[in-house]
């Protein structure tokens, strides 16, 4: 059968994909974990699977319809509260993810007539909430505060700003308390996606909000990273979470998260105030990963988080060095546009709670060494 005008059409994308390095595939894991985003350690932890199982037996796999019709359960509403008072907020929302959160929070709250200020590095999620809301979006620099300010200066009507805590392809924080002080002074509210660091940063690990003593408007919070299972909440006043319920799109027309995804992320939420040690612990190794590689001359970005980029630059050499590494047992991938800007194709290094130092070593001597490799076949083609 002979090829169509769009099977053409989309082959010729994909070849041009290949061509630039951009070509992705689907990749179990294998090897040592450096990539995933697992901080503490808690996806595989004997507790969170025991009542997730239990959970199963109990209420079954799935929620059969969204909450607003017969999918609603008690453990839900439980949750939610539970995780309201970790953040300290009026009221908590479920969600079956922190895409499906980021775009239901942006559409339901921002909207024609209002201005919404975006960080030049926020994730795609809140990039197409910013788009699909209908508001108009301005993009300020990088964790730019005095460009945010004099910004904010310049438009009338209801503003939001909207920025990532921890960015999850830099490894740096965004300085929420100065946003948090020019946005009461300028009456917008601040929207703040914790992905990264909630469950890893605050004195309970509630996030980087309550750890620079800032308040926001909202806040979201991905369920599937550090809390080890999936989904995500929404916290913030009981007056924005009730009209979620009532306005968000994703919330109203979405099949509720299984019950026994509560069950588990109420068990992970027991082990983050019980076993404060998997903080501790992850921030020493990321902070040695970090020492390391400046010993092994592997230059790194981003601040002192679990997140470290080595940017390359140059997607091939990043596929490449990433190829060595796997072959090394070192899961590790090669992060390209459109995830991170063009030129800037890197190594997202990922520390969790379950390395230790001697392997940290190991990882840093085969990535200095894959490095060096890939410089010289550069030099060599050239």
């Amino acid at each position: 059968m002979p090829a169509t005008d769009l099977e053409r059409r989309v082959r010729a994308q994909l070849a041009r994909l290949e061509s630039e390095g951009l070509l992705r595939s689907l990749r179990p894991p294998g090897g040592i974990d450096l990539s995933s985003n697992d901080y503490l350690g808690l996806s595989r932890h004997p507790l969170v699977a025991q009542r997730m199982s239990e959970a199963i037996a109990r209420d079954g796999c799935g929620s059969t319809g969204s909450r607003l019709l017969r999918g609603d359960r008690a453990c839900f509403t439980a949750l939610e509260d539970r995780f309201a008072a970790f953040k300290g907020a009026g009221r908590a929302l479920l969600f079956s993810s922190g895409y499906l959160a980021n775009l239901a929070v942006l559409t339901t709250f921002c909207g024609p007539g209002d201005v919404v200020y975006s960080d030049e590095r926020n994730h795609a999620s809140l990039i197409d909430g910013i788009r699909l809301s209908g508001a108009r979006k301005v993009v300020y620099p990088h964790c730019d505060v005095s460009a945010l300010r004099g910004l904010l200066r310049e438009e009338p009507g209801q503003k939001f700003v909207v920025t990532e805590s921890l960015f999850s392809m830099d490894g740096d924080f965004a300085p929420l308390a100065e946003y948090d002080e020019v946005c009461r002074a300028a009456g917008a509210a601040l929207i703040v996606d914790e992905a990264h660091a909630v469950g890893v940063y605050g004195a309970r690990g509630s996030g980087l909000l309550e750890a620079c003593r800032a308040s926001g408007f909202l806040s979201i919070n991905t369920a599937g990273k550090a809390l080890g299972v999936s989904g995500a909440l929404v916290a913030g006043p009981e007056w924005a979470i009730e009209y979620l319920v009532q306005r968000a799109r994703p919330f109203v027309f979405s099949t509720a998260p299984p019950p026994p995804v509560a069950a588990a992320l109420d068990a992970s939420f027991t082990l983050i105030a019980q076993e404060p040690w998997r903080r501790d612990r992850l921030h020493e190794l990321s902070h040695y990963a970090r020492m390391r590689l400046v010993e092994t001359g592997v230059p790194t970005a981003g601040g002192d988080s679990q997140i470290i980029p080595v940017i390359l630059g140059d997607n091939q050499r990043a596929t490449q060095v990433a190829q060595k590494l796997q072959r090394d047992g070192f899961d590790v991938r090669a992060i390209r546009p459109p995830s991170v800007a063009p030129g800037s194709a890197r190594l997202r290094i990922s520390v969790n709670a379950n390395l230790s130092e001697a392997t940290l070593d190991r990882f840093t001597d085969s990535l200095a060494s894959a490095l060096k490799e890939s410089a010289a076949c550069s030099a060599v083609c050239l």
